[in-house]
């Protein structure tokens, strides 16, 4: 079947070559217009629970998207004329910023901050600011009262800094625009923030430092930094060029797979834009890294094209054997990187399904560009009549340290080597169930801890007990519950337990306004502050607090526990959402139901939960591809195990080397343990294909193992090492996602290569030893005779 496709192949050769030609014009036509693409939506996983409560709540409960800009002074405090007289600037450009939901802007000059006062005849509501205040005729007296209310008001921490040297202003943004039903330009948004407010209130030499956070801010610097891709891309390829020269001795075996992955690449980005996706800023690795597989997959046909060239067979023949040799395992390991990437589909979030759509496309595509269309352009050049001898010398060379190493299939060497292998195995077995998914550090985990961002994030934390590590949890009651004193007690009682779960820095709830507001009725004495129990006492004291709040609604059947978290990482999250969890199974009541969740706290939890619960069907869906492929091609059950054991432990080296480094299972990382499985085993693929062969000529396993390094062990080896030296310079990325996913990838892509030419001929020889094999060895197909 592969001769037939193969003569098929080069008898139309031109014909082919001159569709892939087309193609790549009218695909290179369509990438140019490819652009980044990001939003708020495409980061939820949608069908979580916590998303359900989210977005059936989303108009009525704000804090999940949100924008938050201080205003920090350098020396002094906030109380003067001029800083207010800013601060009210401020707050005004932000109100006119496109995306911003402007019944939603909040800071001391808006009206929706009020406080509540203590006076002969009860409490009395008013503005923090009076009506009759402006920042132009503002007065010293002014000034004191505004200091007075807020204060009193309970704003200190809140939207002025504990240490009274910052003032907050907070805005709700629109995921599309009502008026036009265009969506919002996150992009576009994150520039005017750096343009019309950072950069006119914050100048050098000026007395204001500007701090703004959100997802919209966090999303422009994640694409600025993203646009450094282009120089690590470079670095890259410059690289991965001279590696590929120093192995193939030939500028046109140089120019073959990088050609062929590069036209791969304009296909991936054309197909792209016609089915209407664009690069979000956290995926713009992929491309690139498909690129990488390609060139990895491309060595491999040079590897046997030179091998060919020096034994004195021509362009075209030596073609004919690479393309006819490699299809079956090319095919297998690019299919099982396909399946791998694929999987990525089966976690409900747009963004990570986005990646998988766009890694998979790349994917496949090289299976057209490596195993076909490589191939056939070889078979096109001519060699000189020195290039034979000079592939002759450098094999020569490669063939001493491939020696050394077929010793490991000496049946002494590979027990031991088992026996190490198994040993680190375990240790990371046990080091690995101490990893976390999502973040483990405080701030963006995209970002690294010096970036602007994440300055701004702890300057924030640090000043003020509101943030944007919000937790909102649902609590939906009967009617009227806020009038009731049992209702209002049990959420008094839920409100305590959280406020006393560590990593909690602040509870805002219904119960709690209304014990102040009761002690308020009663000339502010302490003993007053407790729910009352009489229900007109209890409308007496919920009345004054407003359903603009977020803490209750116009009927009273939706009452909030607004929780501030310390911090974003994933193990504060998980405290404060099994404790809500523990409060709601240990303390049911009728009527009430506590539901998580909402706030940007509630969605990134989302996003942990559906990280965690989707890792390990995917990892074992690339496996059931892996076996299948064996099985189906090798038909032995020998070959499974010693194709997927050393992947086994290579991934479970992965999750260790994760745990040391601290890098948390994330949208950014998780791809990369899915990809290194499928690639992984193409190292195993391409030598099992190998040794299966010669095992069917008649050699044992030490032998056919040392026969395959001398053929494609090499390739092998220096593809690992390549493809590690292009990734790793992604490690000076200023996003710390992108150096996290250089660094495991380095690692994963050397543990990979090391298990497959050291852990996989163990195994090959260990089962031979405990099951000898009973009946001749078939040749799998493709497979050819050097």
């Amino acid at each position: 079947m592969v001769k037939l496709l193969e003569a098929l192949v080069f008898k139309t050769r031109a014909l082919i070559l001159a569709c892939l030609a087309v193609f790549t014009v009218i695909c290179g036509y369509s990438a140019v217009q490819l652009s980044l693409d990001a939003g708020f939506d495409k980061q939820l996983p949608n069908g979580h629970e916590y998303i359900q409560t989210f977005q059936e709540y989303r108009e009525k409960l704000f804090g999940s998207n949100r924008i938050i800009v201080v205003l920090e002074a350098k020396e002094g405090t906030v109380w003067n004329k001029e800083f207010f007289q800013t601060y009210k600037n401020l707050t005004d450009d932000i109100f006119f910023l496109p995306g911003v939901a402007r019944h939603t802007v909040t800071s001391l000059w808006t009206p929706n901050t009020r406080y509540l006062e203590i006076t002969e005849e009860g409490i009395r509501a008013d503005d923090v600011i009076g009506g009759n205040v402006t920042a132009e005729t503002m007065t010293e007296d002014d000034l004191g009262n505004i200091e007075n209310n807020v204060i009193r008001g309970g704003f200190v921490g809140r939207l002025v800094a504990e240490d009274f040297t910052a003032a907050m202003i907070t805005a709700e943004l629109l995921e599309y625009n009502p008026q036009t039903q265009k969506k919002l330009d996150y992009f576009d948004l994150a520039a005017k923030l750096e343009k019309e407010i950072r950069s006119k209130y914050e100048v050098e030499g000026g007395d204001y430092n500007v701090r703004i956070i959100g997802f919209a801010k966090l999303i422009g610097d994640i694409a600025d930094g993203a646009q450094t891709v282009v120089i690590f891309f470079i670095a890259a390829f410059i690289l991965t060029v001279l590696s590929v020269y120093l192995y193939s001795r030939s500028a046109i075996l140089t120019f073959l797979p990088l050609f062929c992955s590069l036209t791969s690449l304009v296909w991936q980005f054309g197909i792209l834009h016609f089915l209407g996706y664009g690069l979000d800023p956290l995926a713009i690795l992929v491309p690139f890294l498909v690129f990488a597989i390609g060139v990895s997959h491309g060595v491999q046909q040079i590897n046997l094209i030179t091998a060919e060239i020096s034994r004195g067979a021509n362009a075209e023949e030596a073609a004919r054997s690479s393309f006819s040799g490699l299809l079956i395992p090319g095919t297998m390991a690019l299919v099982t990187d396909l399946v791998g990437f694929g999987t990525l589909y089966m976690i409900e979030i747009q963004m990570i399904q986005e990646l998988a759509i766009t890694a998979s496309i790349g994917v496949a595509l090289k299976i057209i560009t490596n195993l076909l269309m490589l191939p056939i352009l070889a078979s096109y050049f001519t060699f000189d009549e020195g290039f034979a001898d000079r592939v002759a010398r450098a094999r020569e060379f490669r063939m001493k340290i491939m020696n050394v190493l077929g010793n490991i299939a000496n049946p002494k060497t590979a027990v031991v080597t088992f026996l190490i292998s198994v040993t680190l195995f375990v240790v990371a077995v046990i080091e690995s169930q101490n990893r976390h998914v999502g973040a483990l550090h405080p701030g963006s985990p995209e970002l690294k801890d010096d970036a602007r961002y994440n300055v701004d994030s702890n300057v924030i934390a640090g000043k003020f007990a509101l943030g944007l590590n919000l937790l909102t949890v649902v609590v939906e009651t009967p009617s009227e519950a806020c009038i009731k004193y049992p209702y209002m007690e049990y959420l008094n009682r839920f409100s305590w337990h959280m406020q006393n779960v560590d990593g909690v820095s602040l509870v805002l709830s219904l119960p709690y306004a209304a014990k102040n507001s009761s002690s308020g009725w009663n000339e502010g004495n302490l003993k007053w502050r407790a729910l009352p129990r009489n229900q007109f006492a209890l409308v007496q004291a919920v009345g004054p607090v407003p359903p603009s709040t977020g803490l209750l609604n116009q009927d009273c059947s939706v009452l909030s526990q607004l929780i501030f978290l310390e911090d974003s990482k994933a193990t504060t999250i998980e405290t404060a959402v099994e404790a809500v969890e523990q409060y709601r199974a240990e303390n049911p009541l009728e009527g009430v139901t506590i539901r998580l969740a909402s706030g940007n706290m509630g969605v990134q939890a989302a996003v942990n939960d559906a990280i965690e619960e989707a890792e390990l069907p995917m990892i074992l869906w690339v496996y059931v591809a892996i076996v299948a492929l064996v099985i189906l091609t090798y038909r032995d059950w020998r070959a499974t195990v010693a194709c997927t054991v050393p992947l086994t432990f290579a991934t479970f080296f992965g999750y260790w080397f994760m745990e040391i480094l601290q890098i948390g299972l994330t949208v950014a990382t998780l791809p990369v343990i899915v990809l290194a499985v499928g690639l992984g085993v193409d190292y195993a693929f391409y030598i099992y294909n190998r040794v299966q062969f010669h095992l069917a000529e008649g050699f044992n396993v030490t032998d056919a193992y040392k026969q395959t390094l001398h053929e494609t062990g090499m390739a092998v080896v220096f593809t690992a090492i390549t493809m590690a030296i292009g990734v790793s310079t992604w490690t000076f990325s200023p996003l710390k996602f992108q150096a996290d996913m250089g660094l495991l990838l380095t690692f994963m892509f050397m543990t990979n290569m090391i298990m497959a030419i050291t852990t996989l001929p163990s195994i090959a020889v260990i089962l031979d030893m405990i099951f000898p094999r009973k009946k001749p060895v078939k040749a799998p197909s493709g497979a050819l005779a050097h």
